[in-house]
């Protein structure tokens, strides 16, 4: 079996990490850019994580075998912090690399106005760039916050089955598959969303439109 895993942050994961996932039949990853768990504090460190995205990751995977690629974006949380902003003027040229294959995480964390501009320049770029765009949907109030992001996707005018909306629940998913856009699922059993609730989630609203993925990012492995 060959699996390909659409959102998985390894950069938070150990090269025996990569040799178990190879061993499991991955063969293919995306990494999206996202927080890191400590705030930055300047643009300066976005770009050495964008290069590190596009340059030492691929090259830790491609020694198990599994071919690396990633998104680029400002992150929701970190959309919230003025000296963080310059980083959507500079997204143009990481858009462009070849290993991007969308922009992304954007969305929401706490639906404010800081997280509005934010989407909307980035949703921008994803249709200058003619990229796909993958959107965080909020833990917090995630219903309102899901119907909020696809408002703001509608009125881009990216193309909906370019948009995947990531981190869906039972409350979120119907909402989504109805406006076009693609349905994403993170994985985290020990806190979020569990393997046997997916199960169900699948055999309701079936698999046309949807991605499963592991995220893994901090969390302890699940063995």
């Amino acid at each position: 079996m060959r699996i390909f895993d659409p959102h998985i942050h390894m950069t938070s994961r150990t090269t025996d990490d990569y040799e178990a996932m190879h061993a499991a039949g991955v063969r293919a990853v995306v990494e999206p850019a996202f927080w890191l768990g400590q705030p930055r504090t300047s643009p300066e460190s976005f770009y050495d994580y964008f290069d590190g995205l596009l340059g030492w990751e691929p090259h830790r995977a491609a020694q198990f075998g599994i071919q690396h690629f990633c998104t680029i974006a400002l992150n929701p949380k970190e959309a919230n912090d003025p000296r963080c902003l310059p980083v959507l003027d500079e997204l143009d040229r990481y858009l462009a690399k070849d290993r991007v294959v969308a922009v992304g995480e954007i969305g929401y964390d706490s639906m404010t106005p800081q997280e509005d501009e934010a989407l909307a320049r980035q949703l921008l770029l994803a249709v200058e760039h003619e990229l796909p765009a993958l959107v965080h949907t909020p833990h917090r109030d995630k219903a309102a916050g899901t119907r909020r992001t696809l408002d703001v996707v509608r009125e881009s005018g990216i193309a909906p089955e370019l948009v995947v909306l990531d981190h869906l629940n039972e409350l979120t998913v119907g909402m989504v598959l109805d406006s076009g856009c693609w349905a994403g699922f993170s994985i985290y059993p020990r806190t979020k969303m569990s393997e046997d609730r997916m199960v169900e989630i699948l055999k309701e609203h079936g698999t046309d439109r949807v991605l499963v993925n592991s995220a893994a990012d901090w969390g302890v492995r699940i063995r």
